[in-house]
């Protein structure tokens, strides 16, 4: 293995896969022939040496608005066991912000409804609890009294599939949130949409950054911007709308020759 291999994987990935995957899949390079070398000493140089990272131009992720989650939960309206699950899903999404990965690993150990709040297992194996509101806390609720009723209640896995004693895997979700999407006419659902919206609506309500990174499990105070960006450009226009900068002069000087029409009018009287 050579740069020259390297370099052409490399090249191959930037123009056959996304950015993001062809920079994962250098990194992964680094740290396996990095292993070669100093930990097997299979190696006596790294072929990774002097081989830039491919270029990733940051990619706004667009927020989920409350109407889209509106139409999300209306297609999930019914009294059978897919559909309580489905908006105990979308729910539990919006309202904690979580990861596809943390909502799809839960147990029945890790939500409390007697607190309201849940345990995820980020990255890193990084454990938090966060809370969830009482909407949420009632459809996980009513969640839990179907599965009781259902093919594997025995099963430790908190989300059950709709047929056999099977249980859910985050990738059954993704292809649960598609064809709930499809259903409601929702455009580009999936679950990293709620985690953009629920870091711009916390810095919109004034949220302290460092209290957002614990509840999101990020260690980097790189993510609270990067998850900000998808919707910086709507704070700040609402910030500008707030604030009114440029009408107080305009509405001043309307004012002003309202006042200024009126003397001459007592005037000529």
């Amino acid at each position: 293995m050579t740069r020259a291999h390297v370099e052409a994987f490399q090249a191959w990935m930037v123009t056959t896969r996304s950015p993001a995957t062809a920079l994962n899949k250098h990194k992964g390079l680094q740290q396996f022939f990095k292993w070669l070398m100093l930990d097997e000493e299979e190696i006596d140089r790294s072929p990774m040496e002097r081989v830039r990272q491919p270029k990733t131009p940051q990619k706004l992720i667009p927020i989920m608005r409350d109407d889209d989650t509106r139409k999300l939960l209306e297609a999930c309206r019914g009294k059978g066991f897919a559909s309580l699950r489905d908006e105990a899903i979308v729910r539990l999404y919006c309202n904690t912000g979580a990861r596809l990965s943390e909502v799809g690993s839960l147990t029945l150990e890790d939500v409390d409804l007697s607190t309201e709040s849940v345990r995820y297992r980020g990255k890193g194996s990084r454990d938090r609890r966060v809370r969830f509101g009482p909407k949420t806390g009632r459809a996980l609720s009513r969640y839990l009294r179907a599965r009781a009723k259902h093919p594997g209640t025995d099963l430790p896995q908190f989300w059950l599939a709709e047929r056999g004693a099977r249980a859910l895997a985050p990738n059954g979700i993704k292809i649960r949130l598609k064809l709930l999407r499809e259903s409601a006419d929702v455009p580009g659902v999936h679950a990293h949409r709620w985690r953009h919206a629920f870091a711009h609506e916390w810095k919109r309500a004034g949220g302290d950054t460092g209290d957002l990174m614990l509840v999101m499990g990020w260690t980097s105070e790189d993510m609270p911007r990067h998850y900000g960006a998808s919707a910086a450009a709507d704070r700040g226009q609402e910030t500008q709308q707030r604030l009114g900068i440029g009408d107080r002069a305009a509405a001043t000087v309307y004012v002003g020759d309202r006042v200024a029409r009126r003397n001459r009018r007592a005037a000529r009287r």
